[in-house]
């Protein structure tokens, strides 16, 4: 077969292409601390709170610095650890929740700030018998203020794929 300047060149655009899109399917991985934008500092998003003696909870009163979000994230693909919060669950398992950072937020205590708060929605069902335990999600990452029945969101996560978070 002769190699013709038109196969040289849809080879070259062919194998850019294929580069491109295995660098794009590399997640960037961060943590809770990379949902904070840079400048704010961690003990700056939660402001005062109010003490329900009766029903024996505290209500965090959140400040601007709560809904601040790092605009970085904004279209990034990434790999991010924590728990889900479930808010769909099918006979398949659940595809819209909320992933926390820590076990029993928003469940038994009083929520996190939105900055801190992530609602997905998974392309595939994550099997209900794992939901309690920790998990990695891998997906675009979008920064978008929302309420949810159970907390305000700051972030909207697309998930692609979901795995058990291995200590």
């Amino acid at each position: 077969m002769k190699l013709t300047r038109r196969h040289i060149i849809t080879s070259g655009i062919m194998a850019t292409a294929y580069a491109r899109a295995s660098l794009a399917a590399t997640p960037e991985e961060i943590g809770w601390p990379d949902l904070i934008p840079p400048g704010v500092p961690y003990a700056k998003i939660i402001g005062e709170g109010e003490l329900d003696r009766v029903g024996d909870t505290w209500s965090p009163i959140f400040d601007v610095n709560a809904t601040k979000l790092n605009e970085r994230l904004d279209g990034a693909y990434v790999r991010l650890p924590g728990f889900i919060l479930p808010l769909e669950i099918s006979a398949k398992g659940v595809t819209d929740f909320i992933l926390v950072p820590y076990v029993g937020a928003c469940i038994h205590t009083p929520p996190p700030p939105p900055n801190q708060l992530v609602f997905a929605k998974a392309k595939k069902p994550w099997p209900d018998e794992k939901l309690w335990g920790a998990v990695w999600v891998v997906g675009t990452m979008r920064t978008q203020l929302q309420s949810t029945e159970i907390a305000q969101t700051g972030y909207a996560l697309s998930v692609d794929s979901m795995e058990t978070y291995e200590w």
